[in-house]
């Protein structure tokens, strides 16, 4: 019974969960609890080092996360390689997702507008 443990600061859309149980064969999906994902989602840019903010995260990983689980990790650049690298230490495997994104221009009142639409395409090891 596979898991993916979700590192990032968006919900899944239908065709990420899809991706997921088709093509990794994951069956549960583990939601970071709330005083975590705001830990992952804020991350202080005064930091000089992330080791010690990011142990909770890692305490929560270690607890819920086995060989054959995934970790989908995305967001702040260094948490992201520090936690790949140590999910891929504990044997299990890290991933994130790949999008095609389409922009759109329109004048509204004599001004651009950009509109960006992203579609997932597929997930991708590290």
């Amino acid at each position: 019974m596979k898991k993916m443990i979700l590192l990032f600061s968006h919900e899944l859309t239908q065709d990420q969960k899809s991706d997921a149980k088709e093509n990794l064969g994951v069956v549960e999906f583990i939601k970071l609890p709330i005083d975590l994902q705001n830990l992952w989602s804020n991350i202080p840019p005064e930091l000089e080092e992330l080791d010690n903010y990011l142990e909770p995260i890692k305490d929560f990983i270690k607890k819920n996360i086995q060989r054959e689980d995934f970790a989908l990790v995305q967001g702040d650049f260094g948490a992201t390689c520090r936690i790949s690298s140590f999910v891929k230490s504990i044997g299990a495997t890290p991933i994130y997702a790949t999008t095609r994104r389409d922009v759109e221009e329109r004048e509204i009142n004599g001004k651009i507008v950009k509109t960006s639409v992203f579609e997932h395409i597929r997930f991708r090891r590290f």
